[in-house]
């Protein structure tokens, strides 16, 4: 019962906070955000980890493939057959709006 009174009176208080700052902070932290997200170098930094993401994966799959061989279900390598057939269409954009160059 004690913890429950202490959680319901950190609620409030962190209501009467947040309602202080109000919908002007808010759209300040909304702007900032946006801006933060549409940098150029926040972009390009974004692009190049999903593009080592892609490769890293791709060759994570070769090396547990060769071990697993046969054993792999058809469902997975299904995916990996079909996710590698979007990768190959070049200049297309992958499912996070970004090129995959």
């Amino acid at each position: 019962m004690r913890y429950k009174l202490m959680f319901v009176a950190g609620l409030a208080v962190g209501y009467v906070l947040g309602t202080r700052a109000g919908r002007e902070r808010y759209e300040q932290l909304r702007k900032s955000a946006r801006e933060f997200a549409q940098n150029p170098a926040v972009r390009n930094t974004a692009e190049t980890a999903a593009q080592q993401g892609r490769e890293f994966a791709g060759k994570a799959y070769h090396a547990v493939s060769e071990k697993v061989g046969d054993r792999m279900p058809d469902s997975v390598a299904d995916r990996v057959r079909s996710l590698r057939e979007r990768a190959a269409n070049a200049g297309a954009e992958d499912d996070w709006g970004t090129s995959n160059t």
